[in-house]
């Protein structure tokens, strides 16, 4: 066994742990999906896997001449510069990596490989499998997409056994608790907001436990269900999320819902959905499951994707006097909103803090479904008052320079965010500015709704500052097909510039709309 190759196969284990960072970073963002991790793979090529691959190279050139001393020297200055890397990503990072029971699973399964190749190196250094296994793992270390693949398939049984054992565990909790009225919200947007207004409405009456976040996963659900559900809960009303065929009929399958709340049909995920008649039907799956509880499924009506294809028997709320429960009258001010919703005939004042017509018609979905469940119209009335908006969703707040943030960072919405540049051009008076990267995963419809986003900023923004220097082509291609003042566009390519920017104007005057908040994987 030669030291110096030893000391070479340990640096480079150690230096591979904090290179995995980024990589399991990744692919947690991307839902642990290799599908999706690969496709992020794809974007940074050049900057990523093609340095990896250049970086085996230099190191496998050293081990095939027995350079082993130069060998110990290069990849411990490896393991400095991945350390350093590492940390500094994290910092830099929009959403870093969450140490989850997975990723901690992952990192351990890692340094179990590693250990163990290094072992087969030390009592078989001179044979046909120490080289193997210093081969194999050189490429492991320095070829970390390969490692990130390897490790899923490894984990993935050990994965699914943990997951059924939780999974079981709620089932027999909600077994136990016949009494217990479940609520299951989903929608491709606006199906957090819904959750966190219906779970406030309710509150008035019942004793509500929903879940926290944007826990909307399997998992997440039986979290919720294994954590905060007490013996004096009433209902349970639980956010149910998609991103392929046959999720919302997992969660479904876990929470079985009495009632149900189907908030929008659109674009999201098409990468993974590939039509919009996937998601309706992924969406309706828990209409289905609802039905068989013999409950009743509340639908937005506004929803064009919706209305067009809805054939059964469903309370339908929205805008339009020919649904059962309908909004009118809406009105915005510095204060927030004004309007009217019919409930079984009676028109019935209400006013928010919320902002935007997608907001509303949220409200009007959670207190149709609130009405039905015996909550008093007062009730209703001062709950909507005392809402709050959800973090990063139309909030507003004080700012740089005395200037005012609405702030709707996790609106990922293509109405929404049109419905919010909107919601900014009615500020008057002030000096509007929008900093958005745009909008992701909409398949082939990403350019013509980042197009749509930029043409509605031009009409109703003085200063428009675009995220993403590749990203914003389409939102810049439209503000300059606009009349709009083309000084008054800047294109940042991080936030922390857009931010620098947006320092030079920011006054007690301006109010700046911060839409979608993307993480890194998708900022280039």
């Amino acid at each position: 066994m030669n030291i110096y190759l030893m000391l070479s196969l340990v640096f480079s284990s150690i230096g591979a742990l904090f290179a995995l960072t980024r990589q399991f970073q990744m692919f947690q963002q991307n839902s642990y999906y290799p599908s999706r991790y690969f496709g992020w793979l794809k974007t940074s090529f050049n900057d990523g896997f093609l340095g990896c691959a250049l970086v085996y190279l230099l190191v496998s050139v050293f081990y095939f001449f027995k350079l082993n001393l130069v060998l110990c020297i290069v990849t411990f200055f490896i393991l400095c510069y991945n350390i350093k890397t590492a940390i500094t990503l994290q910092k830099r990072s929009v959403k870093g990596l969450v140490f989850t029971d997975r990723v901690k699973r992952l990192y351990l399964a890692t340094a179990i490989l590693y250990v163990i190749l290094i072992l087969i190196y030390v009592f078989f250094s001179k044979s046909l499998a120490g080289r193997i296994s210093t081969a194999v793992l050189l490429l492991l270390c320095y070829i970390t997409p390969i490692t990130t693949f390897a490790l899923w398939g490894i984990t993935l049984p050990i994965e699914k056994r943990i997951n059924k054992y939780y999974i079981d565990d709620a089932k027999k909790i909600l077994a136990f608790r016949p009494d217990l009225t479940v609520i299951g919200v989903t929608g491709s947007y606006g199906k957090t907001t819904t959750k966190f207004i219906l779970t406030r409405i309710l509150s008035e009456k019942f004793n509500v436990v929903c879940t926290p976040h944007s826990y909307n996963t399997p998992m997440g659900i039986v979290k919720t269900i294994r954590s905060l559900l007490k013996p004096q809960t009433e209902i349970f009303v639980c956010e149910m999320g998609a991103k392929e065929v046959g999720n919302i009929k997992e969660d479904c399958d876990i929470a079985s819902p009495k009632y149900g709340i189907i908030t929008s049909v659109g674009p999201q995920h098409l990468e993974t959905f590939k039509s919009i008649e996937n998601v309706f039907s992924t969406k309706f799956e828990l209409a289905d499951a609802v039905k068989e509880n013999n409950g009743i499924t509340f639908v937005n009506g506004d929803s064009k994707e919706i209305i067009n294809r809805i054939n059964g028997e469903y309370k339908i709320y929205g805008t339009d006097k020919n649904f059962d429960f309908y909004g009118e009258n809406l009105s915005y001010g510095r204060n927030g909103s004004q309007f009217t919703v019919t409930l079984d005939g009676q028109k019935v004042e209400f006013s928010t803090r919320l902002l935007g017509l997608h907001s509303i018609i949220d409200i009007i979905g959670a207190v149709a479904l609130a009405h039905t469940l015996g909550v008093s119209i007062p009730d209703l009335q001062y709950a909507v008052s005392t809402l709050k908006p959800a973090e990063h969703r139309l909030q507003m707040k004080p700012f740089t320079n005395g200037s005012l943030l609405i702030d709707d960072a996790y609106n990922s919405n293509p109405e929404g965010c049109l419905e919010a540049v909107r919601v900014l051009g009615s500020f008057d008076g002030m000096k509007k500015v929008i900093v958005t990267p745009g909008l992701v995963e909409l398949g082939e419809k990403e350019y013509e709704c980042n197009y749509a986003l930029g043409h509605e900023a031009a009409k109703n923004c003085d200063i428009i500052i675009l995220v993403g220097t590749n990203r914003s082509k389409p939102m810049a291609d439209a503000v300059r097909d606009s009349d709009f003042n083309q000084n008054n566009l800047y294109i940042a390519a991080s936030f922390k510039e857009a931010m620098d920017i947006y320092s030079r104007f920011a006054d007690s005057d301006t109010a700046v709309l911060f839409e979608n908040d993307l993480p890194d994987n998708y900022l280039y």
